[in-house]
């Protein structure tokens, strides 16, 4: 692994001594309001970001380039099946964490001693939200509370000693397709939570804020117009709708609030990243025309009434998935000269921006990733300048970053000690294609099945995957990379960064690396013997730093299953563990469980194009995202080529038609027909039959 290392002034010099907690140095809980604030000393991690300002950064120095090679796993907790790609929090020693669908446990953060758990039992009441989002990113703690929001859209608050639910309240309508996996966020004694599915459902998004201690609702606020007929909500809304055309509030429109929103408390302003339209396709949503408001857009709220401030597109007229729900870090920089308070995002498009939360003013974006789609962003106009043809105008349009997005959900980190910004960066083309689809013909399948309005094809840069993602550090102020890692594959990790002149983040390797934060160098490694993908988390118990991380591959890009198949990540056998280490820690892990993909058995197998042709169909809009396009999977669901359920209709059937597994997470499609069910089995057996031809030949991991 290298770095690039290129010179650049040391922008949070005059912030190095005061940002770094000494060893030792005595450490006070303080109110919740206390500890929420980017300011906060670093003893405890209570929300995703840590702070209000989800800057991912821990001000701890214990832990610090001059020793972190002495670092050493303190304890480990191993975790069941279920999705565990997941952001932990910590409070006055305990470590809070919720896996699979929103079970929250508590366990000792010194320990790792289980404390309590509570399981909503999410799965067996979501229905047909169960086929979207794999389980929560991540919960929020305040005034003695843990609060977890579930796929079936029920935000809960628990106590924190017991684990007891003290509210619950139902977010969703019933019959809603939305689902939730983000986490909540508490702003101004309000939890706000927003939800998901926009890419398969006619959603129209909002975000809710409710009465922290009572589960009531306090306000809404939507990010799309609905039918101009039933009136607007408010004059946002009125506004939004002029940039609307056709009839798009019966094809929903999109923006969800599914991931991003940080706070302003010295303005009492929220933020809220919106996601991108649905459907993808411009052209089928919106008639081609308007930049359709509030897609793909930052809105700041009033925090007390949600009442609209400002927002900044961030793409106009979105038709590529690109989306605005990436985390969004809060700064205060000095720009030419002058103090601003910033807002710095790197969304899917591939550019970072940084924004004036103040006025909404974009005061610069530079691209950290290739970018293809747009020459720039016009600074005077705030509008991308749009090459020719990437909206697919001639029905084909092949363009960088791809719908994964040059930043994922999994969140980048603001140093308020180097001024820096740490990026998990990916660079994947995809290729659309809308040719054959026009509004007269499409209509949803149904269901919350796969359907764009446009066909899609993922690509790795130059046929290369292990040079399809790296971590890049970036310079806000001058807009411009200062070192850049390659990391393996097209997914990495979750970053946090320290005072301690620290970054940490995990690969699909299974290494858990500690970088100098100045430079890029690696520092210190951890074998973690399955995926890191899940963000760090860092805190101080009894005077003792701890750095925090849960492995185990989760949510994303499992449907490039074959492109992983050298890691050897097997849904059933991958290791799922809470990892905390400490200075002079010296636990260790078992060996890594060994994992060949080895089809089942099928004397009786016969095959049949035709009849296979069309269960490919079925399983692509049904399947291929949790099991994996070609059914090479991933670790985020069984690889159904050595499922024996594949050699009987019955047993098929019975998970499929019947939901035996809904509560193991696996959702029912009782609507698909006894053909349907019938054609995807035989497509999923001539699938094994070929992976008997010609087994995979193993390729080295990096």
């Amino acid at each position: 692994m290298t770095s690039h290392n290129l010179s650049f002034a040391f922008a949070g010099l005059g912030l190095f001594l005061s940002a770094c907690t000494q060893t030792g140095a005595p450490l006070s809980a303080g109110t919740s309001d206390d500890q929420a604030k980017d300011q906060a000393d670093g003893r405890d991690w209570p929300g995703f970001g840590r702070t209000e300002g989800e800057q991912h950064f821990s001000p701890l120095g214990e832990i610090n380039a001059s020793n972190v090679a002495k670092l050493g796993l303190a304890w480990s907790l191993d975790l069941p099946p279920g999705n565990s790609a997941t952001g932990p929090i910590e409070v006055d020693g305990t470590l809070y964490f919720a896996r699979f669908y929103s079970e929250v446990n508590a366990v000792d953060a010194a320990t790792g001693k289980p404390l309590w758990k509570y399981d909503p039992k999410a799965p067996e009441v979501s229905g047909v939200r169960l086929r979207q989002g794999w389980g929560s990113r991540g919960i929020a703690y305040f005034n003695g509370k843990i609060y977890t929001a579930t796929q079936d859209g029920r935000l809960i608050a628990l106590d924190a000693k017991t684990g007891q639910p003290v509210w619950t309240t139902q977010t969703l309508d019933p019959g809603d397709p939305r689902f939730i996996s983000g986490p909540p966020r508490i702003m101004d004694g309000k939890v706000l939570i927003g939800n998901g599915g926009a890419d398969v459902s006619a959603i129209r998004g909002y975000v809710t804020a409710y009465d922290a201690e009572t589960g009531k609702q306090v306000w809404r606020f939507w990010t799309v117009p609905g039918d101009p007929a039933k009136g607007f909500e408010n004059d946002a809304m009125r506004m939004a709708a002029k940039t609307w055309a056709g009839d798009w509030w019966t094809k929903g429109g999109g923006g969800t609030v599914w991931n991003a929103m940080s706070y302003d408390r010295a303005t009492n302003t929220v933020f809220i990243g919106t996601g991108n339209g649905s459907p993808w396709n411009r052209k089928i949503r919106s008639d081609g025309k308007g930049d359709n408001l509030f897609l793909c857009s930052i809105v700041a709220l009033d925090a007390k009434t949600g009442a609209y401030k400002w927002h900044y597109q961030i793409n106009p007229g979105e038709s590529w998935d690109y989306n605005s729900a990436m985390d969004m870090a809060l700064a205060d920089l000095t720009i030419a000269g002058q103090p601003r308070k910033v807002l710095i995002t790197a969304p899917k498009n591939g550019f970072v921006y940084v924004i004036d939360r103040l006025t909404g003013k974009l005061i610069s974006a530079k691209p950290f990733v290739p970018v293809t789609w747009a020459k720039g962003i016009d600074i005077a106009t705030g509008r991308p300048i749009e090459n020719p043809g990437i909206r697919y105008e001639s029905g084909v349009a092949t363009i960088s970053p791809g719908p994964m997005g040059a930043h994922s959900w999994l969140p980048m980190a603001f140093s308020r000690q180097t001024g820096l910004v740490y990026i998990p960066a990916i660079d994947l083309k995809v290729t659309y294609d809308d040719r054959g689809i026009t509004a007269q013909n499409w209509k949803r399948k149904g269901g919350m099945a796969l359907d764009y309005a446009v066909n899609s094809s993922i690509a790795f840069p130059k046929g290369n995957e292990d040079s399809a993602s790296s971590l890049v550090a970036w310079d806000p102020v001058r807009q411009r990379e200062v070192w850049r890692v390659k990391t393996p594959i097209h997914f990495n990790g979750g970053v946090l960064a320290t005072g301690g002149t620290l970054v940490f983040q995990g690969q699909m390797d299974s290494k858990f690396n500690a970088y100098d934060a100045r430079n890029g160098h690696l520092l210190w490694t951890f074998d973690a013997k399955a995926p890191v993908i899940a963000p760090p988390i860092s805190y101080s118990v009894n005077g003792r730093q701890y750095v925090t991380v849960i492995t185990g591959n989760g949510t994303s890009g499992g449907f490039l299953g074959a492109a992983l198949a050298r890691y050897e990540i097997d849904y059933r056998t991958q290791a799922r563990r809470v990892l905390t280490f400490a200075i002079g820690g010296g636990a260790t892990l078992p060996a890594k469980i060994p994992h060949v993909v080895k089809a089942i058995d099928d004397p009786d197998f016969v095959s049949d194009p035709t009849t296979e042709a069309r269960g490919s169909m079925v399983y692509d809009t049904r399947c291929l995202v949790c099991h994996g396009g070609g059914v090479a999977a991933a670790g985020t669901a069984p690889d159904l080529r050595m499922s024996g359920a594949i050699l009987s209709q019955q047993s098929l059937d019975a998970i499929v038609h019947d939901g035996a597994l809904v509560s193991q997470g696996m959702p029912k499609f009782d609507e698909l027909t006894d053909q349907e069910r019938s054609d995807v089995r035989q497509f999923l057996r001539a699938a094994a039959s070929s992976l008997r031809k010609s087994p995979p030949t193993p390729k080295p991991a990096p």
